[in-house]
């Protein structure tokens, strides 16, 4: 049901988000307690303020209203991704190349499961980060999560 829903807002967003110049990060449909949560993070070039982030929220409000894709009570909430934004696309891996970023595996390579380093390239087969001064080459298929990280 929650991808169903994810698919749902996305599709109501995505000609609306185009079209005001703003980028789709990620939609989180959770349950956090008793409560349920619609969280849609957008970004663009030079970042979103709290204005952008009215007028996203109002006109997903306005079709969510009119669609009615969820059935249960739930908080809607929109935001910037945030320093630590997440890579999940393709682009947002080419994005991110000489940054620092954080990478879990789902199974050791190079028998470790964490990575925080530079991305130094990436394809659609394999990430190259370099950590702790070593190049490890990680197969997109055994990446878990990906962020980008601040580094202290």
């Amino acid at each position: 049901m929650a991808q169903h829903i994810k698919t749902a807002v996305e599709q109501m967003l995505a000609p609306f988000l185009e079209r005001e110049g703003f980028e789709l990060v990620d939609i989180e449909y959770v349950k956090e307690g008793s409560n349920w949560f619609l969280r849609v993070f957008v970004d663009k070039e030079g970042g979103i303020d709290i204005d952008d982030c009215g007028r996203i929220s109002e006109f997903l409000s306005e079709r969510l209203d009119e669609k009615d894709p969820i059935p249960t009570a739930y908080f809607l909430e929109v935001s910037s991704p945030g320093a630590e934004r997440p890579l999940k696309k393709p682009q947002d891996f080419v994005r991110a190349v000489g940054k620092h970023v954080f990478i879990t595996t789902y199974e050791p390579v190079d028998g470790a499961k964490e990575f925080e380093g530079t991305l130094l390239s990436c394809d659609e087969n394999q990430l190259v980060v370099l950590a702790a001064n070593k190049k490890t080459e990680i197969p997109v298929g055994k990446v878990a999560s990906a962020r980008l990280a601040i580094l202290f």
